[in-house]
């Protein structure tokens, strides 16, 4: 866990309108999942990423304006989700698990 920008602590847990974060170190996650509660793509990258243990803050864009409107500005104006940005700045778009690990160089 560690404490949102909010200085609430966060789990794999979502709150509506907070980004959350699945994380058990003290530093932040080195990707962010931008989201939907509705998309299956979401649910099964967010499943798979907790199976292999990878840490990650997820922001609805639904419940987040400048989150949709990042998410539009690296999707040629649509707001494609799950749309990943990595620590380093570089952004993947429903990348599958192995191009997330091959991202995060594991």
């Amino acid at each position: 866990m560690w404490a949102s920008e909010h200085g609430r602590l966060r789990n794999n847990n979502r709150t509506r309108g907070v980004i959350c974060a699945v994380t058990t170190s003290e530093k932040a996650p080195a990707l962010t999942i931008y989201s939907t509660t509705w998309c299956g793509y979401c649910r099964r990258l967010k499943t798979q990423l907790n199976a292999s243990g990878i840490e990650y803050t997820e922001i609805d864009i639904e419940d987040n304006p400048s989150a949709a409107e990042f998410v539009g500005s690296v999707n040629d104006g649509n707001h494609i989700v799950p749309t990943v940005k990595y620590a380093d700045g570089s952004v993947a778009t429903n990348p599958s698990l192995n191009q997330v690990k091959a991202a995060l160089g594991l």
